[in-house]
């Protein structure tokens, strides 16, 4: 018998996979091969167009190659998808980046599809000359002994947080799937007439009305019953699967906005499915006072234990069945 238990790699392997999807496109070879397709002077012409004068000082004598970190008008529209390189390098997320805030989500066709729409055609020059401050205040403020390795690294370390957030999602979209299927299965066994799909179930419950448990964008699964052609919304349920005892208060946070939405949609409960392991639930009932319900990942994705029995008579009480 093993005298340790180590977590299983499954993040690396997932991660190792990003990463060799990523190692296809060539995140810098992209940018190069892009260059390749623009004429010289027309590149060296846009560059001292919108490119700051101090930031091209700057790389000068590092082997950094100007368009490895200033973007122009000819390079973006001859492989739009550049882009992302460029967001990369700057450190910014791309649910940071294309925000309406920031005025960038017109451009994010060019990073998803490669595609730069007629809204945004116009404003690529102001683009990249906004970009190029940005990346102007990072190159001076770079050691210029190893600008060389920063502008070959700085993306991916940026690409790694991607990652991150991309893994997360697939446990959170896992965790949704497995307690869903499980929530599926108590509704089948009551012994009332019923209905499914991959994505909901509805029942006639006792009181002859149809009930329907399903996923949703947000809340991830609801409870809704048709009373006399209203449909009444029964329970707005939030998953959480994530398990890092770090980032708890970030998914309570984001369990609390969606049940605030779901409040205001009609919603009369809320529960919230995550990872109680070392929580203190007096903080966490007031970082989501809107939970009325809070049940533990790990139990109901193990359908065992007191959490798991809640969540069942939680389920058949709020279907009537």
């Amino acid at each position: 018998m093993a005298r340790f238990d180590f977590p299983p790699p499954s993040k690396q392997v997932y991660m190792a996979a990003f990463l060799e999807r990523v190692r296809e496109t060539g995140l810098h070879d992209a940018v190069r091969d892009a260059a390749r397709q623009v004429p010289a002077t027309t590149l060296r012409s846009e560059l001292t167009a919108h490119a700051p004068a101090d930031g091209l000082q700057t790389i000068q004598g590092t082997g950094v190659r100007d368009e490895e970190v200033f973007a122009v008008p000819s390079l973006l529209r001859q492989s739009p998808g550049t882009l992302a390189y460029y967001r990369l390098l700057l450190g910014v997320s791309q649910k940071g980046f294309y925000t309406t805030d920031s005025g960038l989500n017109i451009f994010k066709p060019m990073e998803v599809r490669q595609e730069i729409t007629p809204r945004a055609d116009p404003q690529i020059e102001d683009l990249c000359s906004e970009l190029n401050q940005a990346m102007s205040t990072l190159m001076v403020a770079l050691p210029a002994v190893s600008l060389r390795q920063n502008v070959d690294q700085l993306p991916v370390l940026t690409l790694g947080g991607q990652v991150d957030g991309s893994w997360r999602n697939v446990i959170g979209a896992s965790a949704t799937k497995g307690i869903f299927d499980a929530m599926k299965a108590v509704v089948r066994g009551q012994g009332k007439p019923y209905s499914e799909t991959d994505v909901s179930i509805t029942v006639v419950n006792n009181s002859k009305r149809e009930v329907t448990l399903a996923i949703a964008p947000d809340p991830d699964v609801v409870i809704r019953e048709d009373v006399q052609g209203s449909v009444v919304y029964k329970a707005a349920i939030e998953i959480k699967g994530g398990a890092d005892y770090a980032n708890i208060h970030n998914r309570v946070g984001e369990a609390e906005k969606s049940h605030q939405k779901a409040r205001n949609d009609g919603a009369q409960d809320c529960w919230t499915v995550i990872n109680l392991d070392r929580a203190d639930m007096s903080v966490l009932r007031r970082e989501s006072p809107t939970t009325r319900e809070w049940l533990d990942v790990n139990q109901v994705l193990d359908e065992n234990g007191p959490y798991w029995d809640r969540l069942v008579t939680l389920t058949i009480s709020a279907m009537g069945i």
